[in-house]
This record gives C-alpha cells, sequence and structure tokens, in this order.
C-alpha cells in the first residue's frame, strides 16, 4: 500500500543525508517535499499540515541545525512522528496500559463488537478477528452473525467461521439484530465462551438508522470493546466515515482492512489523528491468516526502508516448528537433506507471505533496490512444479535425475531441460556447501529461483 509514499519519502530523506550540514533552507525544501509526498499518498490536509509542522519544529533544534551529519537525526525525526501519527509507540507498561490493545473481561466471555459501512470487510474481518484470538491467546471463541440486511451476509459468516475453527451463532434474517446479539451473548455464556465477536449490520453510507441499531446492540450487550472495519482502500473518505461513528457510536480501535491493496495509504496515516482512536488490527492478505496486531512503530520503519525484523522473526516463529527445525538440522549433519525437504520449507516460508512483502521488511531491502530483485512468484510454482514431477526417490536423491528423467520431469512440470538441469545443480552445490560448513542453513531459495528460470 505504502510503496509510492515510502519511495518519495526515502528519496527526500536520502537527500537529506547527503548534506553535511543542514540549513533552515534545507529544511524548509525537505518538508516541502514530504508535504507533497503526504497529500498525494491522500493523508488530510489537516494531517499533513500539522505533522510537517512538528517535523520542522523538531528539526530546527539545536539537536540537528548546524550539526555535522545530521541526517540520521532527521530520519529519526520523521520515523517518530510517523509512529506517533499513526498511533505511537507500544505503552511500557505493558499490554494492559496499552490503548491499542483489546481489553479482556475478567468475568468471560469477552464481546467484541464489529462496526463499519457494507463493503468494508467487515464480516471476513469478524472470522479473521476470530481465528487470531483462538491462535494467539487459546480459549472458545464465538462469533455472532447479526448483520441480518445484506444479502447472503450470514451465509458468509457461517462459511468463513468455520474456516476460523469458530462457533458460529446465527438465527437467519427475520429477527431484529439487537435480539440476535442478547440471545447470543447469552448462548455464549452458557456454553462457556470466552470471546464473543458480533458482526453487526452495515449500509452503503452512513445513516441515523445504522447509529440507532448500533448503539441500541450496544447497550444491550454492553461491550468490552467496539471495533470500526476501515477500508484502507477509501482513502481521506475512510477518516472522515472513522470520525462520524466516533461520534455516534465511540468506538475504542480500528482494523484497517485490505492493507495490501494499492490505495495510498491516506486512511491508516489519518485515522488516529483525526479520531483519537487507534489501529489495533490490520488486514494483510485475502487468507484469514492473513491478519495481525498493528504496530505504528514498525509500520513507519517500513515505510522509511529501515526493515521490520521483529514482524518478519514472529511470522517465522508461527510457521517453523521447533521440533522440525531440529530434525531439519540433524538431517543437514548427516548429509540426509533432499529436495522433499526443501519443498517442505519453500511452502513453510510462503506460508508466511508474499515474498514481496516478507523482503520488504528487511532492513535495506526497500524502494529501487527491491524492486531491481523482480521478485515473481510464479518462479516458486515453477520451482515447487519441477519437485512434484519427481519421483521419490529422485527428491531424496538428486543425483539418480540424469539424461532421460530429466525430460520427463520437465515434461511433467511445464517446463524444459535447462531448467531442471539448473535446479538440480544448484540444490548439489547448496547442499554440498551446507555440509563443508556444517550449519543447519537453509538452501539459497533466491538463487534456485534464479538458476530455474
Amino acid at each position: 500500500m505504502f510503496d509510492a509514499l515510502a519511495e518519495k519519502l526515502q528519496a527526500t530523506l536520502a537527500d537529506v543525508r547527503r548534506h553535511g550540514t543542514l540549513t533552515e533552507r534545507d529544511i524548509d525544501a525537505a518538508m516541502r517535499e514530504i508535504r507533497l509526498a503526504l497529500l498525494e499518498a491522500d493523508v488530510n490536509f489537516k494531517v499533513v499540515r500539522q505533522f510537517t509542522a512538528r517535523v520542522k519544529e523538531r528539526c530546527l533544534g539545536a539537536e540537528v541545525i548546524g550539526k555535522l551529519n545530521p541526517g540520521q537525526q532527521v530520519v529519526k525525526i520523521v520515523a517518530e512522528e510517523l509512529t506517533a501519527l499513526m498511533g505511537g509507540p507500544p505503552a511500557p507498561g505493558g499490554p494492559n496500559d496499552d490503548p491499542s490493545t483489546l481489553s479482556f473481561s475478567s468475568h468471560p466471555p469477552t464481546v467484541i463488537l464489529m462496526a463499519g459501512l457494507q463493503g468494508s470487510g467487515k464480516t471476513t474481518a469478524t472470522a479473521k478477528l476470530a481465528r487470531h484470538l483462538r491462535e494467539e491467546r487459546g480459549g472458545a471463541v464465538a462469533v455472532a452473525a447479526c448483520d441480518t440486511y445484506r444479502p447472503a451476509a450470514v451465509a458468509q459468516l457461517v462459511k468463513v467461521g468455520a474456516q476460523a475453527g469458530v462457533d458460529v451463532y446465527e438465527q437467519g434474517t427475520e429477527r431484529d439484530p439487537v435480539d440476535i446479539a442478547t440471545w447470543a451473548l447469552e448462548r455464549a455464556r452458557n456454553e462457556g465462551k470466552d470471546v464473543l465477536i458480533i458482526d453487526t449490520s452495515g449500509r452503503l453510507h452512513i445513516d441515523e438508522e445504522l447509529m440507532a441499531e448500533l448503539v441500541r446492540m450496544r447497550d444491550a450487550v454492553k461491550p468490552t470493546d467496539v471495533l470500526l472495519v476501515v477500508d484502507a482502500m477509501t482513502g481521506q473518505d475512510a477518516a472522515a466515515v472513522a470520525e462520524r461513528f466516533a461520534a455516534e457510536v465511540q468506538f475504542d480501535g480500528v482494523v484497517m482492512s485490505k492493507l495490501d491493496g494499492d490505495a495510498r495509504g491516506g486512511a491508516a496515516l489519518s485515522v488516529k489523528a483525526i479520531t483519537g482512536k487507534p489501529i489495533m488490527f490490520a488486514s494483510t492478505g485475502e487468507k484469514l491468516d492473513q491478519f495481525e496486531r498493528f504496530h505504528p512503530d514498525r509500520m513507519a520503519q517500513r515505510i522509511l526502508g529501515m526493515g521490520d525484523v521483529m514482524s518478519l522473526i514472529e511470522r517465522a516463529e508461527r510457521q517453523f516448528d521447533e521440533d522440525e527445525a531440529l530434525e531439519l538440522q540433524n538431517k543437514l549433519k548427516r548429509d540426509e537433506f533432499g529436495l522433499d525437504d526443501f519443498l517442505a520449507q519453500l511452502k513453510t516460508v510462503r506460508r508466511m507471505g508474499p515474498l514481496t512483502n516478507l523482503l520488504g521488511m528487511i532492513p535495506g531491502l526497500a524502494g529501487d533496490q527491491l524492486q531491481n530483485m523482480k521478485v515473481d512468484e510464479r518462479e516458486l510454482d515453477r520451482v515447487q512444479a519441477i519437485i512434484l514431477s519427481m519421483t521419490p526417490s529422485e527428491r531424496a536423491r538428486p543425483e539418480l535425475i540424469k539424461g532421460s528423467r530429466r525430460l520427463r520431469i520437465a515434461r511433467g512440470s511445464g517446463t524444459n531441460v535447462q531448467q531442471v538441469n539448473q535446479l538440480v545443480k544448484q540444490f548439489g552445490q547448496t547442499r554440498k556447501l551446507m555440509k563443508q560448513m556444517g550449519r543447519g542453513r537453509m538452501p539459497d531459495i533466491g538463487a534456485l529461483m534464479r538458476q530455474a528460470r
């Protein structure tokens, strides 16, 4: 989402870093470029004005002006202000003191009310949040289908709720949504659920009927948190919608949907400043597991090309099993690492998300440098197809793959013999190097992809 903004901010700050010292004129020039970049990203103009004023004020302080090599200080200031703009760093007192985290009731079930306009991705976000809480916190989670106006909304929640592995409470579309919510809460209590997430009705636009129904439902079930689902693709309009919901319903936090889209990012950069409510979660893809806590400090670092190592580590920890990693290390030591093992690791990496997103979390790999790498997910598909076209014995002992075997594999995978040769050769060289080093390091997937072209 932030690609265009990131590219312009990084270019501006790179120019700032080239100065030995900075004058007020240099700061003014940089602020003009930053202002333009934010406006082009569809950030609310009042937010832009306040942001650049704060950055300029800090940059004009003694810590920057007249100092040697002040570029890193400017980058640090911009990163800190971007973090504050999107919600600020985590509170030092821990999760219970952090307003950007959910509150959990000491007397279950914790009730979370999901609000938002129709088309914002609210129903999908409900299932994603349910799955996230079930995976992260454990316990029993249920969702209540209270969107009785949109066609097929109940059926959609039943489907995605089953995929998320949670119970779905529904009574069709004939009853009043508030009555359904009250019934669902009572059922959740009786069944010992830890969390109940209520999917509410939406509208194509804000109206009095929508707000009145949300207020009635909020008063009836007394939710621990009210979350507003905001479509990141709607730009400044999303901030205006959030402002109206904040005034009428008094929500506690935002779930930013479609953050993986090609929008310019104005909603994510404006909503906290406009409403005072933090972005708590972000949907980063279409799949149910592509949903995570929103960290303003990490997002600011990614926008500025500073990487996001913590998020990368967290994704890896969710996908890699410690026992499997130990077994893999032993296979490497025994020189038993085969293409089946490599294929399993390749699939694990792909479950972490698109490669472009993963590489963007690595410090230094951003902007033009990342674009020049020309990461193509189809290359991974090709590598996978080649390996799957081999027999089990060939995957265990790639040295068997010669002559007619390579032709058969090429035909079966829709590639050519040269690509099969390159993959087998590169894998053999990598395995040999790993054996010599005597370490549990994984093969160079990027090199294998390049060789498989």
